[in-house]
């Protein structure tokens, strides 16, 4: 119970703290939307996109959900550093509760900012014309929840072994700008060249908008069954990864 309560009070805090900036949530859902609008009908009405009904600014609507995942789980991480430079992390790594527990905690609080985004853009899904049935919103939310997870585990990761927001900015250039663009959230991820074909199936988000894109679309590149098991696999690795590294790391962050 004792751990629990601790997941919750963690969970909790870092919920408050994302729905308390409302500028954030703002900014948050306006990018996304700027995304589908310009890319979607601007380089779409130059593009004859057969492939599904819709056209090309329904197919890079999971894409969008999928980039918005990872900007707002990634760089939410952000908070493992600010509150090492506040001294809470501190008083959270001294709790008696385990150290995957405490990163657990934080990674739903992440993931939850995250799920809001993506529930959010699910209810804008009639600017690009995709019809959204209960059915639908509900697989999509349910597969957003180990996608959040993953990348949340990501950004805990890399914050744990960074030390300063400069660092962390730097780091996030390099790993959140290729995930996006190899996900396939943009373009088909058939009939590439194979060398670019064998790194996009090395980035992990590729699959989570591959599962969105079956469930949204009824339409895939992957079979949707190795999707499923890719995210969620991730999902466990990124946060057993990232818990190992507070734990070895005890002594500098606190």
């Amino acid at each position: 119970m004792a751990e629990l309560e601790g997941i919750y009070i963690i969970w909790l805090r870092e919920a408050k703290r994302y729905t308390r900036a409302r500028s954030r949530i703002f900014t948050s859902v306006v990018t996304p939307l700027l995304w589908l609008i310009i890319f979607g009908y601007g380089l779409g009405s130059a593009l004859k996109f057969v492939t599904i009904t819709g056209g090309y600014k329904a197919f890079i609507f999971p894409g969008i959900i999928g980039q918005t995942i990872l900007f707002t789980a990634i760089f939410t991480g952000v908070s493992v550093i600010v509150d090492r430079q506040y001294g809470f992390l501190k008083e959270i790594m001294v709790a008696p509760i385990s150290r995957p527990s405490i990163v657990f905690g934080k990674a739903l609080g992440i993931s939850t900012a995250a799920l809001i985004q993506g529930v959010i853009l699910l209810f804008l899904s009639f600017v690009v014309g995709v019809t959204m049935t209960p059915v639908i919103f509900v697989l999509s939310f349910l597969l957003m929840i180990p996608i959040s997870v993953g990348l949340a585990g990501v950004g805990l990761l890399i914050a744990s072994v960074t030390d300063s927001l400069e660092g962390f900015n730097l780091i996030m250039s390099f790993v959140v700008l290729p995930m996006f663009l190899l996900s396939g959230a943009l373009f088909p991820v058939t009939g590439l060249p194979s060398i670019l074909q064998g790194a996009v199936y090395l980035d992990p988000l590729t699959y989570g908008v591959d599962v969105l894109r079956h469930i949204i679309l009824g339409y895939g590149a992957i079979p949707i069954y190795i999707d499923v098991i890719v995210i969620i696999v991730f999902a466990m690795v990124m946060i057993l990864a990232a818990a190992f590294m507070f734990s070895w790391r005890e002594q500098e962050l606190m």
